[in-house]
């Protein structure tokens, strides 16, 4: 016969039960609540429910109670048919042609990117030592053994053509150009990496790689690059990052730079949400001028943790078919001028942010956000939000931008909004196709205003050109008459 509990012992297995089913009760009101808090502030479904699981991982109880709770909201939200949608295979299509013979960059060009330059730039490079040439004709038939050849100084140029074999390298050199002439040379990986990492490991004083694509970089540990940047100061131009676990991915090195200037960077991601097609780390600086950034893979378009970022004239969007999470993601916050790009959010995307601010805290000395000329585009329907800046004690100016989709700004505090205007699609000339320039006459419906030097002690928020498809910038003749990226009319 089983022996009765005392009456003691049942009063406290009755209080116990009832605290925890009360507790229980209390945890499912609140996560009601933030559930309708965290709506109402733009996140989607899916983020908020991603949020509160983790919120309750190693608690077995609470998981077991709340579990058919976020089951039942995914199927009334129809998240099984998103994440059926999601589990679908990442198209990756065929690469696009190499590009032909590279123009130089032109004066105007160079007096546009200069105020932007780290200091390490800005010294003129010592003379040139030696020129290695790399190519099927040439004495020097693979890139890793020119890399084991070049000293401080040299140039090693490489014939424009598809490389499989022996691509990958590692750069320790200092004053050194790597270039493609006569064209893109393009390396494929083909499983091969540089010390377990990437095609190219650089990690050298101040080099400069032009008219080289990376492709199909993958390692063990699914991140693999098509250059990971450790150290030293990084000119990247006309370059292509494709089809690779990241694009380029840095270290945290506090006193090294990195300056990218039109490149593309597209299909690059492992899936995982780690990878992404640019993701920088705690650099001193990063300046960003004239690129394409499109169809991640799950991850992000371009992630920076630098203290400075001046991101200028470029193209970051996601388009039919991408899934990047955010279009643009500085979680660390520091100073970021963020000047006439087109940025835009496709509907299959990850969340619902186009652009992402401070969500993991500031670590630089200084955090303000300068958002300036931007063409800010939401294709995703619902809820959403154009900015995002969770911590308050930010200043974030945001003048002249154009915004057309779904959303709002959320902003703890903090923010000047001046001129700040909104379109309709039918506004614009191809938006379906990424065309985003304004239709005519446009004239009395919207229009640019000159910004106060005082919203930005020390920036420059008046645009001197414009992004043109697909990585290239033009020099605008004239004042802005718009807001928005595109001053130019559609025909």
């Amino acid at each position: 016969m089983a022996k009765r509990r005392s009456r003691s012992s049942r009063y406290r297995y009755r209080t116990t039960k009832f605290l925890l089913f009360g507790g229980a009760l209390l945890v499912l009101m609140g996560v009601g609540g933030a559930f309708v808090e965290y709506r109402a502030s733009g996140y989607s479904v899916a983020e908020i429910l991603n949020y509160l699981e983790r919120r309750v991982e190693g608690h077995p109880r609470l998981e077991k109670w709340t579990a058919p709770v976020f089951a039942g909201i995914r199927a009334w939200d129809g998240e099984s048919a998103f994440q059926a949608q999601a589990a679908q295979p990442f198209q990756i299509p065929p690469p696009p042609p190499r590009w032909g013979p590279v123009v130089s960059q032109g004066a105007e060009e160079q007096a546009l990117i200069q105020p932007y330059l780290p200091d390490g730039w800005l010294v003129p490079p010592g003379p040139v030592r030696h020129v290695l040439h790399v190519g099927p004709s040439e004495p020097i038939k693979s890139i890793s053994v020119a890399a084991s050849m070049a000293r401080d100084g040299d140039t090693v140029q490489i014939d424009a053509g598809d490389y499989h074999e022996d691509v990958v390298a590692s750069w320790g050199q200092n004053d050194l150009t790597i270039q493609g002439v006569g064209g893109n040379a393009r390396l494929f990986a083909d499983g091969s990496s540089a010390e377990g990492k990437a095609i190219w490991v650089v990690r050298g004083g101040r080099i400069r790689v032009e008219n080289i694509d990376f492709m199909n970089a993958r390692v063990s540990d699914r991140n693999g690059a098509g250059i990971r940047f450790e150290k030293g100061d990084l000119w990247v131009r006309n370059c292509l990052f494709f089809a690779n676990e990241n694009g380029l991915l840095t270290s945290d090195e506090e006193h090294s730079s990195l300056v990218i200037e039109n490149s593309e960077f597209a299909y690059n991601g492992a899936g995982d949400g780690f990878s992404h097609n640019l993701y920088v780390g705690k650099l001193k600086s990063l300046v960003v001028l004239a690129s394409y950034f499109h169809h991640a893979n799950v991850g992000h378009l371009f992630k920076s943790r630098a203290i400075r970022n001046d991101i200028l004239y470029n193209r970051l969007t996601d388009e039919m078919e991408g899934r990047a999470s955010y279009e643009l993601d500085l979680p660390n916050g520091g100073t970021a001028l963020v000047l006439g790009n087109i940025i835009q959010q496709g509907t299959d995307t990850e969340n619902s942010t186009v652009i992402s601010y401070g969500e993991e805290g500031m670590s630089g000395p200084d955090n303000a956000l300068y958002l300036a000329s931007n063409t800010l585009v939401n294709d995703k329907e619902g809820a959403g939000a154009f900015l995002r800046v969770p911590k308050a004690g930010v200043r974030v100016v945001s003048v002249n931008n154009l915004r057309v989709g779904y959303g709002e700004y959320h902003v703890l505090a903090g923010l000047v909004s001046f001129n700040d205007r909104s379109a309709d699609w039918q506004a614009f000339y191809r938006p379906l196709r990424q065309d985003y320039r304004l239709e005519a006459p446009v004239e009395g419906q919207l229009h640019y205003e000159s910004p106060s030097p005082l919203l930005a002690p020390g920036f420059d928020l008046v645009p001197r050109a414009e992004p043109v498809a697909p990585r290239q910038v033009r020099l605008l003749k004239h004042p802005p008459v718009y807001p928005g990226a595109l001053q130019t009319l559609a025909p």
